[in-house]
């Protein structure tokens, strides 16, 4: 009689028991318990709950509870909590995919319920693969800029995680005792994961951990440099951030957006042109163009970019004026208020993009118009960027066109 996936006697890997899915499943774990924070932690850090040109998710509706005002210090921050989640995500890849093949005879079972709680269980783990899949490959998707998937990556990624991380907390608190004793005993209790009649070992449970870790070694070292520069960017082989910087000189770092994708005619950016519009208290305005702003009292600060793709690059010497003192022109002397941010940008996601008045307020924050020593190339923003600690490179915005002050 032919078998089928139904078939007990079908899965015939002799690696394949609850051992193996044990030592799987406490990596993922506090991998996936990471991954999550820090997944939070870059949707928090867009200030979601500022205005709605940073919210991606509107109707997220009680998933927005642990939302908080973004802080600026320690400058790193996005860097480092962004880093973590994109190169954490790659590298579990070899983990998740062994820990599925592990399981799959799982989910042939027969019959599909044998009660209610077993019930249950089965469709927290359809929910659980089914998510697990989803998350991971529009996560790389994104990484890689390849945005094939229907709608946009935000909420997408955004509510897909919600729905994996609710069916893995599940999951996790069912089976979590059970993976504990199978780690302690010696003998492999005989379950569904056991094949019946097993074909001949061609490598231990032993070697077939250490070939899945060697796989998400090799992720690791191969996507992690695309946070660093120097040597060890070239090694972010699997990341569009990766290899040689894209240009020479005080302004050839990382970019994201060329002025010729977001559609900037240089006429528009020309000194005879552009001009700076910025509002303030009871409408005041002022318009500056960049000489004006060269009067102004300019200030330095040392500041990395860091996208979400998980990309950065070290601290770079931006040169400016301050956004604090831009609020003060307009009748904001004490306290500067929020700031809504407007580009010469044509098309695409972040066009505009809100501040919170924390962020205004830092003495670091610049309207920059130089970078190490140089003025900002075409690609960097020119004539005028913003510039903050710790926030995500999209809220970064150049070609800055309008500045608006007060309350969002």
């Amino acid at each position: 009689m032919a078998r089928s996936p139904f078939t007990p006697s079908f899965w015939r890997s002799p690696l394949r028991g609850p051992w193996l899915t044990s030592v799987l499943g406490v990596v993922l774990l506090g991998g996936i318990t990471l991954l999550y924070v820090t997944g939070l932690l870059s949707y928090a850090a867009y200030n979601p709950d500022l205005a709605p040109v940073n919210d991606k998710t509107p109707d997220k509706g009680l998933l927005g509870f642990y939302l908080f005002s973004w802080p600026t210090d320690p400058h790193w921050l996005y860097r480092l909590t962004q880093g973590v989640h994109v190169t954490l995500g790659i590298t579990l890849i070899p983990v998740l995919l062994a820990k599925l093949w592990s399981v799959v005879p799982k989910l042939f079972t027969l019959p599909p319920a044998r009660s209610l709680a077993h019930a249950l269980e089965r469709v927290s783990l359809l929910l659980l693969v089914g998510g697990a899949l989803f998350e991971f490959v529009t996560g790389v998707l994104n990484v890689q800029l390849d945005y094939v998937f229907p709608g946009s990556f935000y909420p997408l990624h955004f509510y897909g995680a919600w729905v994996f991380f609710t069916a893995f907390v599940a999951h996790a608190v069912l089976k979590m005792p059970l993976a504990l004793r199978n780690l302690r005993q010696l003998r492999e209790e005989e379950t569904e994961l056991v094949s019946p009649d097993p074909a001949e070992p061609t490598v231990s449970r032993r070697g077939a951990l250490w070939f899945v870790g060697g796989g998400s070694l090799l992720l690791f070292l191969t996507t992690a440099g695309q946070s660093f520069d120097g040597a060890l960017r070239r090694t972010a082989l699997f990341a569009p951030h990766g290899g040689a910087e894209p240009a020479s000189g005080p302004g050839g770092f990382q970019i994201n957006k060329t002025a010729a994708y977001a559609g900037i005619d240089q006429v528009e950016t020309s000194e005879e042109v552009w001009r700076l519009v910025v509002v303030g208290r009871a409408g005041r305005t002022v318009r500056l163009s960049r000489a004006d702003l060269l009067r102004l009292p300019l200030h330095s600060s040392a500041l990395p970019i860091a996208c979400v793709e998980g990309w950065s690059t070290s601290d770079q010497w931006w040169r400016g004026v301050r956004l604090r003192d831009l609020a003060a022109l307009v009748g904001y002397e004490d306290a500067p208020p929020d700031l809504f941010v407007e580009s010469l940008q044509r098309h695409g996601a972040f066009r505009r993009a809100a501040l919170r008045a924390n962020q205004v307020a830092d003495p670091r924050s610049l309207l920059a118009l130089s970078v190490n020593g140089e003025d900002l190339t075409p690609d960097h923003g020119h004539p005028a960027r913003i510039i903050v600690p710790a926030a995500p490179g999209v809220l970064n915005t150049k070609w800055v066109a309008r500045l608006t002050f007060g309350d969002l």
